[in-house]
């Protein structure tokens, strides 16, 4: 297990889907066009997608509104200056507001009508806020 994942586990409330094959993982980043972040590889290969204390994390998924694709492609759509790396790991449902982070690793927070914060140097560093 890596940090983000060992961490994300001891969370509490903590539940998991069923762990991604490298097939999806690469079928996922074919469909985007992007590759992930070394971690978020790592948590899709680990648990396919998570929830843990209020919190529900894009991955591979069946469930439409937590599978990264169907996710991140619909809300480009709509958020049409978000750079072409990012991808959503979380839906907020507050305010519309969403978390992306891109290829290298970095975590944004974006609100309609409004500029991208960055708000994380990684996924880890956004769970532990």
């Amino acid at each position: 297990m890596s940090a983000l994942t060992r961490k994300m586990a001891s969370m509490n409330s903590f539940k998991s889907r069923t762990p991604a094959t490298k097939e999806q993982i690469r079928s996922a980043e074919d469909e985007l066009g992007l590759s992930f972040a070394k971690e978020y590889l790592e948590y899709l290969a680990e648990f396919g997608c998570a929830s843990f204390y209020g919190h529900e994390f894009t991955g591979i998924s069946k469930s439409a509104r937590l599978d990264v694709v169907e996710v991140t492609n619909e809300l480009k759509k709509i958020n049409k200056d978000i750079p072409c790396d990012w991808y959503v790991i979380e839906e907020i449902n507050v305010d519309s507001i969403t978390v992306w982070q891109n290829s290298k690793g970095a975590v944004y927070s974006v609100a309609p009508n409004c500029a991208a914060q960055k708000i994380a140097n990684s996924f880890f560093d956004y769970i532990n806020l």
